[in-house]
Order: structure tokens, then C-alpha cells, then sequence
């Protein structure tokens, strides 16, 4: 009788044990843009995930910048959009208003590792008290220049406004036509305008509760011919000579990587795969961040970098969540990544990159960091100002001056006309 007792405990022992590591197959589709260091850095992560949980496999869908916001929407609209979604700070205003866009993660805050950051990241994040995103890291636009070819130029890295318009003239005579002190792309020339003209005047470029542009026509008008000075200094190429390499980003373009186009204005995160690019000797520095004589403030943008969402569709949001604590609080996860996505916001992920010496403050993307915060800085972070929309009315304004269509005065009349319209479309 006891014999039989036992063999029965044993068995529902077994059968108890086996139906707790047994787990049904899942599979996970995961959505990020990326350049190509970020996407095999990520492929390597994603397999050591699937290492650790045999059960879960993860469908990568990557592609480049262009289009995947507009991709990103129709997916969402149509409910097909992947289990697992990097996003971009900005859209949660314009995809998830009420806060119901995306999976709230406080549902799965354990699983997720709600617990490695801090309350003040997590708010940047959260929408109507729901956490829509994890926070990746933290971004601000700097300036990154080629060290080998300003030392060809001859020329220091500038430290005002001033400096940087005198030293197109100077690669020009010294280096020639086709060599530039810096690139700028549609975004980078929109904040470099606001960050010249906030340090004058201290003026947000948005009225946020009146839904309306705020600076004047007169200040517009200063902000494009300050736009415009740098071009006809050579400081940079215009938008009619960048587009004669093609559409891409700026930073895999010969020119770039060759080190014609001598620096940078752009995001810190992205300084990895800016310096990756450039052929030795080339080799990219952070210099200081340029000020007006006598500014109180820099007029420096700075935000939440990347995010991960969970899509409010899935089927798996524990395994979701499991996916995303891997890759943002577990060695395994963050080590093959790095700084390909800025410096982690995790203290987990911190840890594990200090730990491994990947986490250096002399490195480009944490000194970025480090100088932000000693900038005199209290502008407020306008999503508004990475809306595609937005950014596209000011491309066709330069557009406009640099191809000779306009005046400053026209260019900024036309922009005038539009921008009212799309900013309360986009904070209806």
C-alpha cells in the first residue's frame, strides 16, 4: 500500500514538474529601423534571446529611417503591426494621445524591469499615467567633427556661431569645392535654426497652448537668413548638392564617409554610427556646443532617444516583455548592442556596460551627455518639432532659398501660410 502511495506521489510529482518547463511556442515579431551596425548588433541579441528561451522565436523586420514611421502607422491602423515596436519619443502624441495606443507596461512591469528605471524616465514615456514605451536612452543634438580634416583645413573647432561661418571660406581655399565644415539633413537644419535663434531671443518656435506658430514673421525671417548665411559662406552643402549623391542619410554618403563633409549637428546616440562610416585616418570628435556672446540659454534639444513599445494587439505580452528585459536589463541582451542605441537608461544596462568597460565617460556618446548637462538649458522639448510634417514645410523652405526659387522674405511667407494648419491638425 505505501509502495503504491509513493509511485502515485512521484508521478503527480513528474507530471507537475513537466508541465511547469513546458512551455507552448511563441513566436514574436519584432519592428526597429536602424543603420547596419545596429541591425546585426541586434540580430546577435535576438539570438542569444532565443538561446535562453528555446520556446520564443523572434521574427526580425528592419529597415532604414525613410518610410518607417509612415509604415509603423498603416500597420497600426489596420491592427498587423509586430508584437514589439521601436518608436520614436514624439509619436506618443500623435499615435497614442489617451494613452491606449500602445500595451500598457505596467501590466508586466516585472516581467519588463519597470524597476531599473528611474520614475523621471519612465514619465517621459507615460501617457495618462500608462506606461506606453520603455525608455532606451537619452538623446541631445551636439556637434561631431572630423578631426582629420579640420587638421587639414587648418582650422580649431569653432566655439561660436561666428567661428563656424568663417571656417567654410577656409576649406574651401584650403581643401577645395567639395569639402565642407558640415553636413546638415532636414531635422538637423530645423533645431540648429531654433537652437541659434532660442539663444537670442529665448522663444519657443510653437505656442503650445494657443496651437499656433510663435515667431514672428520678422523672426522667421532672421532665422532663414541665418540658414542662409551659412550656405553662402560654404559652411555647408545646400539641399540641391547633397541630393546630387541620392536619397539616403547623410552619414553613408561618400562624401561623409570620405571626409569631404568635415562635421555633423545630430543626435549623440547616432555618433556610433556617424564614426563607424568615415575611412581611416578620419576620425570623429565632439566639439563644443556653439553660443551666441552673451546667451543665457543654448537653445539645445534634447529628449528620450529611442523607445521600445509593445503593440496593443499582441497575443504575448508576457513573452513581449521577457523579449525586452532581455535586451535592455540582461547581459546576454545589452552587451552585443553597446552604445548603437545611446547610453542605456537602465540602470541594469548601465551596469553591465561599465562593467564590461563599453561604458566609458571619455567615450563620444556619454561626454554628449556630460556637456548637455553643464549647458544652460531650460527650453522646453517640443514634440512638435520631430513631426515629419513640420520638418518637411521647413525642408521646402531651404529648399526654396537654396535652389534660388524664393527670397528668405517668400520662403518664409510660404511657410507662414502652412504651419498653422498642420500644428493644429497634429495637437487636435
Amino acid at each position: 500500500m505505501k509502495k503504491a502511495l509513493l509511485f502515485l506521489l512521484i508521478c503527480c510529482t513528474l507530471g507537475t514538474a513537466s508541465q511547469a518547463f513546458s512551455s507552448e511556442q511563441v513566436e514574436l515579431r519584432f519592428s526597429w529601423w536602424g543603420g547596419k551596425a545596429r541591425n546585426i548588433a541586434t540580430l546577435e541579441a535576438l539570438k542569444a534571446f532565443e538561446a535562453r528561451y528555446p520556446n520564443i522565436k523572434v521574427k526580425a523586420e528592419y529597415t532604414g529611417w525613410d518610410g518607417y514611421f509612415s509604415r509603423v502607422t498603416t500597420q497600426l491602423n489596420s491592427g498587423t503591426e509586430a508584437d514589439v515596436i521601436q518608436t520614436n519619443w514624439n509619436w506618443l502624441t500623435l499615435l497614442s494621445r489617451s494613452g491606449d495606443g500602445f500595451y500598457d507596461l505596467n501590466n508586466v512591469s516585472k516581467e519588463i524591469g519597470l524597476a531599473h528605471y528611474s520614475p523621471e524616465s519612465l514619465a517621459t514615456t507615460t501617457v495618462n499615467g500608462k506606461v506606453n514605451a520603455m525608455p532606451i536612452s537619452s538623446n541631445v543634438m551636439l556637434f561631431y567633427y572630423n578631426a582629420h580634416t579640420w587638421e587639414k583645413a587648418g582650422v580649431p573647432l569653432p566655439t561660436t556661431w561666428d567661428e563656424l561661418r568663417a571656417a567654410g571660406p577656409q576649406f574651401k581655399e584650403k581643401l577645395g569645392d567639395n569639402y565642407f565644415p558640415l553636413v546638415l539633413s532636414e531635422q538637423d537644419a530645423l533645431l540648429l535654426v531654433r537652437s541659434y535663434m532660442y539663444q537670442k531671443y529665448q522663444k519657443e518656435m510653437i505656442d503650445v497652448k494657443h496651437k499656433t506658430f510663435a515667431w514672428s514673421h520678422e523672426e522667421l525671417v532672421e532665422g532663414l537668413t541665418f540658414y542662409k548665411s551659412l550656405m553662402d559662406a560654404h559652411v555647408a552643402p545646400t539641399m540641391k548638392q547633397v541630393a546630387s549623391f541620392g536619397k539616403g542619410i547623410n552619414y553613408e554618403m561618400k562624401p561623409w564617409i570620405n571626409g569631404e563633409w568635415g562635421g555633423i549637428y545630430n543626435w549623440n546616440a547616432l555618433y556610433t554610427a556617424e564614426a563607424g562610416n568615415l575611412l581611416p585616418p578620419n576620425n570623429l570628435v565632439m566639439g563644443p556646443y556653439l553660443m551666441r556672446s552673451g546667451a543665457k540659454d543654448a537653445g539645445q534639444f534634447r529628449k528620450t532617444a529611442l523607445m521600445y513599445s509593445i503593440s496593443s494587439h499582441t497575443k504575448h505580452p508576457k513573452e513581449a516583455a521577457m523579449l525586452l528585459n532581455f535586451l535592455l536589463n540582461e547581459k546576454e541582451g545589452v552587451l552585443p548592442v553597446g552604445l548603437e542605441r545611446g547610453a542605456p537608461l537602465s540602470k541594469a544596462g548601465e551596469k553591465v556596460l561599465r562593467d564590461a568597460g563599453i561604458w566609458q565617460d571619455a567615450d563620444p556618446v556619454i561626454q554628449g551627455l556630460t556637456q548637455a548637462a553643464k549647458l544652460p538649458n531650460t527650453s522646453a522639448t517640443l514634440p512638435q518639432l520631430e513631426d515629419e510634417q513640420v520638418i518637411s514645410l521647413f525642408s521646402n523652405a531651404r529648399e526654396r532659398i537654396d535652389y534660388g526659387k524664393k527670397s528668405v522674405d517668400q520662403a518664409a511667407t510660404e511657410f507662414e501660410q502652412q504651419i498653422n494648419r498642420i500644428l493644429k491638425r497634429i495637437m487636435r
